[in-house]
């Protein structure tokens, strides 16, 4: 038996991949809701947890074999390590969030890192804040890369694509496109410019896992919010 915590924010795109990756897998978590706008990821409590300041932070206690020794506890800080984590460690737990052929997982990779290395940054809130100083347009300068960034991916995932990235089966690639879509409709992206990635966005969207883990559906969506 295992007990899952993830300390997450309802905008965070990265929470949002493991949110989705633990319904999709049907692992049950208890969320810890720490809240961006407000610096509670930069108290000293939160950095004992994640040294960088940021969300999310996945805790796993595992149950000990030996039953005279406390639980193992795994605390995983970057939600790419953690999503494979969660893909080696609970193998029977779920569908595999990564194919199986070596070709197709590559593949998967790196369509997940276009998405965490070249879109993601860009919109991350330490990093936005660090350009407004310099008088540029952050919501522009943010655009233009997470176009960019779903350029690259739009061309990469033409030889994958079925009814989702790679094939017809949610993986590790799809997990991290739909928050950064959601991201890029904030700042006014018009995907029709993609439409090999709006196809996969559109079948993404009937997954119950992709539901629930949506911002707009977390229990710390502000009320106001949640009708967008």
């Amino acid at each position: 038996m295992s007990n899952v915590t993830l300390y997450t924010y309802f905008r965070s795109s990265c929470s949002a991949r493991l949110r989705i990756a633990l319904h999709l897998k049907g692992i049950p978590f208890t969320p810890v809701f720490v809240n961006l706008l407000q610096n509670e990821q930069s108290s000293p409590s939160h950095k004992e947890i994640n040294p960088s300041g940021l969300v999310p932070a996945l805790i796993i206690n595992h149950e000990n074999p030996n039953p005279n020794h406390d639980p193992i506890t795994i605390t995983i800080t970057q939600s790419m390590a953690a999503l494979e984590y969660l893909d080696e460690t609970f193998k029977s737990t779920g569908p595999p969030l990564l194919p199986s052929d070596p070709e197709l997982r590559a593949q998967a990779r790196t369509l997940a890192n276009i998405i965490a290395c070249d879109v993601q940054p860009v919109t991350n809130l330490k990093i936005l804040k660090r350009v407004a100083p310099l008088g540029v347009d952050r919501a522009a300068w943010s655009k233009d890369l997470i176009v960019e960034g779903l350029e690259a991916y739009e061309r990469t995932v033409r030889k994958s694509a079925g009814r989702f990235s790679v094939g017809d089966t949610v993986c590790v690639a799809d997990i991290c496109l739909i928050p950064a879509v959601w991201g890029a409709e904030r700042v006014g992206v018009d995907l029709s410019l993609f439409p090999v990635v709006s196809g996969i966005v559109r079948n993404l969207e009937g997954e119950e896992a992709v539901r629930l883990g949506h911002w707009r559906n977390q229990p710390d969506t502000p009320v106001e919010l949640r009708g967008e």
